[in-house]
């Protein structure tokens, strides 16, 4: 990345191979960079930390601080854990109560991490805050910037970023966003770097690793409020019997508990029955959906044409975006919409989000309901 004017910049590192490469390049830069770590979880013993993802484990403060000191950076570490478990713990743990399938990253750079990294760069005099995700900025025509999918499309990250205020967005710098994962890892390695072999982060930082991890966080901190029922077919008879419906994922098709003697899977989930109702694949596909909490960029309106990414690692299908009707069941029906897709889209789960594209470019998106 080219230098340019000299900032005051913050960068949030994790202690991962990721947040260091961008620490280094943007020191190269030429920037006055100041490293922060947001401390945001605790395990219950020094052994349960290991089998958990890596950007929350205490060993990895430490492994920030000192890739900070090898690139000959300050680094600070702020604690956040109250925040992150109220804006992203126990709302993971509800919506799987509900039935759902939340999308826990998207809330913690919604929720957490980019507004408090805002916040400490006005406390530490940075005019920016940069990060290692995997996007890039884009400008329109008026200046106005907007997210873009980075170039490494195994690794992108934008689908998470998809409601960064456009007065966040005009502060962050995103140091990896034309870089690919093997590049970052050799740079990493070639610079020496701290940690620079060290194993991928897990998509969520929080839980445990293993089968049956999501499972048992959800039950430890449910409160008595798991509750067994019945799993049926898609002619409605009942075929077994289940421990609580936060096991279960739509379109998810191994650990059932169940046999049918053909391939199933879960086609829907009712918190009220506590029903898990199977299907084949074909139930898992869907032709409308509808979002709310609708984010749009501000000169985006309804309606219009979008390549929709209903899950992370999705690539997208086309569909029509428009306003939800008036007669449609809806909270809020001015921050709601409806998706037509084109072709038929697989596994649409309630609690993921929808994000949509022009191009590399990213529009807005909403939590499917």
């Amino acid at each position: 990345m080219s230098s340019g004017e000299r900032k005051r910049v913050i960068i949030a590192m994790s202690g991962g191979v990721d947040s260091a490469v961008a620490a280094a390049r943007l020191a190269d830069a030429g920037h006055d960079v100041v490293g922060v770590t947001l401390h945001l979880w605790d395990y219950p013993d020094e052994g349960d930390a290991k089998a958990h993802g890596r950007c929350c484990a205490p060993e990895d403060q430490y492994d920030a601080r000192r890739t900070a000191d090898a690139i000959g950076i300050p680094h600070f570490t702020f604690d956040r854990r109250e925040l992150f478990a109220r804006t992203v713990v126990e709302p993971f743990v509800e919506a799987y109560l509900q039935g759902e399938t939340p999308s826990p990253c998207t809330a913690c750079n919604r929720g957490v991490k980019l507004g408090e990294l805002m916040a400490l760069a006005d406390r530490l005099g940075a005019s920016h805050v940069a990060t290692g995700h995997y996007a890039r900025l884009g400008f329109t025509a008026t200046g106005a910037p907007f997210v873009r999918e980075g170039v490494d499309r195994d690794k992108d990250q934008s689908y998470f970023l998809y409601a960064t205020p456009h007065a966040q967005l005009a502060r962050m710098m995103f140091p990896l966003g034309e870089s690919t994962k093997p590049e970052v890892r050799a740079e990493a390695v070639r610079r020496n770097i701290p940690g620079a072999t060290k194993g991928e982060s897990q998509e969520l930082c929080f839980v445990g690793a293993g089968q049956g991890a999501y499972a048992s966080f959800v039950a430890e901190r449910a409160k008595g409020r798991v509750r067994p029922g019945p799993i049926i077919d898609s002619e409605g008879r009942v075929v077994g019997n289940h421990e609580g419906i936060h096991r279960f994922t739509v379109g998810q098709r191994k650990g059932l508990g169940v046999a049918l003697g053909k391939p199933a899977f879960v086609a829907s989930i009712d918190a009220e029955s506590a029903t898990v109702r199977l299907g084949d694949g074909q139930e898992l596909t869907k032709t409308e959906a509808r979002v709310e909490d609708l984010v749009l960029a501000p000169e985006v309106t309804l309606p219009f044409d979008a390549r929709v990414r209903v899950r992370y690692r999705h690539e997208g299908e086309m569909a029509r975006i428009q306003a939800t009707e008036a007669n449609e069941p809806s909270e809020t029906n001015e921050r709601s919409a409806t998706l037509r897709f084109e072709k038929p889209v697989r596994a649409v789960s309630r609690g993921q989000v929808a994000v949509f594209y022009d191009g590399d470019r990213v529009l807005g998106g909403g939590r499917l309901c």
